[in-house]
């Protein structure tokens, strides 16, 4: 059963998991050769929540023999998270599906 709960609690865009490490964003599925790092720069308070305000986004390599400056294979910069995270997932599809071919 707890396996069971642990999925549910996992949030998901657009069918792939999203997970938070203070101000960093994972996008993807950790078994792909290609991942999203989304960097929260500068976040502001809407109506009491923290609301990202700019985020920087890298498509990485997910390969563990790879230095942190070997991995990035693109990097952009957008205003807000919804934009950061549709960007990502055009990336991911792209990488993916030329990985398939």
């Amino acid at each position: 059963m707890a396996a069971t709960k642990k999925k549910l609690d996992e949030l998901m865009y657009k069918g792939r998991p999203v997970i938070r490490r203070g101000n960093k964003i994972y996008y993807g599925f950790i078994d792909d050769n290609y991942i999203v790092e989304i960097d929260i720069k500068e976040s502001e308070n809407v109506g009491g929540l923290e609301m990202t305000s700019k985020a920087k986004i890298a498509l990485m390599m997910n390969k563990t023999h790879l230095t942190e400056k070997e991995r990035p294979v693109k990097k952009s910069e957008r205003e807000g998270l919804f934009d950061a995270l549709d960007l990502a997932n055009a990336w991911l599809e792209d990488a993916l599906s030329y990985e398939e071919n």
